[in-house]
């Protein structure tokens, strides 16, 4: 009987409406496309950087349940990914049969059910694990950020056992056998990467990097052709 807590990176970051759209999580988008939007926006007198907040009073509200409310096994094995969808290969090796899922994103799937006869990506990784019958049950913590809700996936919650919470809602909960942390680069810039694992190491356990890309931010030492080489691609 393994739970699996799994967090998004974007869960603590605030950004506005245009990002809400679906991206391929693959390298020109976990690190090109950030340099492109970047000088796209300073050409137009604007900086990309002030557009992504990291609420650290969210991540303060996380710290009090990872320190009270959550119980966390000594042995319990930590992963740390770009990819959000390791979650449904973590939970089928391991056996879970619920995830505590802490996200920007429902990743239950866009578009009805319909979206869950896809393979197993990002956008669905969570929808895919309850259509596979792997968990009983998906407990979803959507962030306070998010510009999604509930009732955008009627469709998939009406189908299987998925339970929208909240922080301040979550009690008496089982204890943690497994801990995933996603980056998901697509969404989340590069500049906030050192917060990303000053976050990972706040839970003072080993963990394993799978599949993951780490990025340096320097667009002001980028030269005029590495700026038009970005722009253009």
């Amino acid at each position: 009987m393994n739970t699996l807590l799994s967090i998004d990176w974007d869960y603590f970051i605030k950004t506005d409406d245009s990002w809400i759209y679906s991206l391929i999580e693959n390298n020109k988008n976990i690190v090109m496309m950030w340099y492109k939007r970047y000088f796209e926006a300073k050409r137009c007198g604007k900086n990309l950087e002030e557009n992504f907040k990291l609420d650290k009073g969210l991540i303060n509200s996380f710290y009090d349940l990872l320190n009270n409310i959550f119980h966390i096994k000594d042995n319990a094995k930590m992963y740390i990914s770009d990819s959000h969808k390791l979650s449904y290969y973590i939970t089928q090796r391991f056996k879970c049969t619920d995830v505590y899922s802490f996200d920007a994103h429902t990743d239950l799937g866009y578009g009805g059910l319909a979206a869950l006869d896809f393979g197993v990506n990002c956008a669905n990784w969570l929808g895919k694990l309850l259509k596979d019958r792997l968990i009983k049950k998906a407990h979803i913590i959507l962030s306070p950020l998010s510009h999604e809700s509930k009732d955008q996936f009627s469709e998939i919650n009406s189908e299987f056992n998925v339970q929208y919470d909240s922080m301040d809602k979550l009690f008496n909960m089982p204890e943690i056998s497994l801990i995933h942390i996603a980056r998901s680069g697509t969404w989340t810039p590069p500049w906030l990467d050192d917060e990303f694992f000053k976050f990972i190491n706040s839970f003072n356990r080993p963990y394993k990097i799978c599949n993951y890309t780490h990025r340096k931010w320097t667009p002001n030492d980028l030269t005029l052709a590495d700026i038009i080489y970005n722009l253009v691609s």
